[in-house]
């Protein structure tokens, strides 16, 4: 079956029935198979101390390929995100594992399909920062339009995911693509240099890091099309299913076009 119908099957049962666990397991037996590469990755990266078995990391991150994006609220859904931790706890509780009360899975699509003999499902392991979270991510980060002409001039990151490209409504020609919350006009010499899919950002709900995602095609490194300017380096953003990680003060050019990345500090706001 391909990965679009499975994920179409998926987000119409996390819907239909979002409080009944048993049925979406039947109904998208994908869900098995996330769930068994999550808690085979919890086991590898546990060790022992004394006579238990520790998992010290109070994040999982799943990563998935071939998700269409309009496939991918299902996995930034509250029930789904619940749903796994709670399934991942309990598998560790049988096993008699110590483990974070707090532990947390975090979701990262990527709508790339999966290479011959590569993994449409991996897992990584991680641990928050809960002071930097609360202190410096606790509002959410702006985009400052620097250079170029976009639908506005700043824009709040307050959802799970902004498109970025030129103009608003993207379409192919079997149908519609995409919609750019962040949309570069093309009426300037910068904003032409954007490409109409040309990068998007996502929230992490778990640990309110944002990291920044290159959707251009494109043939070697030098013409990527995407890069940070921080402390004055370079960094080009490649393709990738896990992005790149956004610090406040980043400047991001998108071809000539330039956004700066902007986190406000609770403490200094008030």
């Amino acid at each position: 079956m391909p990965l679009s119908n499975v994920f179409e099957k998926l987000g119409r049962a996390v819907f239909e029935s979002p409080f009944e666990s048993k049925r979406l397991a039947k109904d998208a037996p994908e869900v098995a198979e996330i769930r068994l590469t999550a808690i085979d990755a919890i086991k590898n990266r546990s060790h022992r101390v004394g006579a238990a078995q520790v998992f010290p990391f109070d994040l999982v991150r799943i990563h998935l390929l071939g998700i269409p994006e309009e496939q991918e609220p299902v996995f930034q859904s509250e029930f789904l995100l619940k749903y796994f931790a709670d399934e991942l706890k309990a598998a560790l509780k049988r096993g008699s594992y110590r483990f974070p009360a707090n532990l947390a899975v975090e979701f990262l699509t990527n709508s790339r399909l999966p290479q011959e003999g590569e993994q449409w499902v991996t897992v990584e392991t991680a641990m928050r920062s809960g002071t930097k979270a609360e202190t410096v991510c606790e509002r959410p980060a702006r985009l400052i339009v620097l250079q170029g002409s976009a639908n506005q001039s700043e824009f709040v990151l307050d959802r799970a995911r902004f498109n970025i490209g030129r103009g608003a409504e993207i379409f192919r020609s079997t149908g519609p693509s995409r919609r750019n919350e962040i949309s570069f006009l093309g009426n300037d010499e910068a904003g032409r240099t954007v490409s109409r899919e040309h990068a998007h950002i996502m929230r992490s709900t778990a640990t309110n890091e944002y990291r920044i995602f290159n959707d251009r095609v494109y043939q070697g490194e030098e013409n990527c099309g995407i890069w940070i300017m921080r402390e004055g380096l370079s960094f080009p953003v490649h393709h990738g299913p896990r992005g790149t990680l956004l610090q406040s003060g980043d400047e991001i050019h998108l071809g000539t076009a330039v956004v700066r990345f902007s986190v406000e500090a609770a403490d200094a706001a008030e």
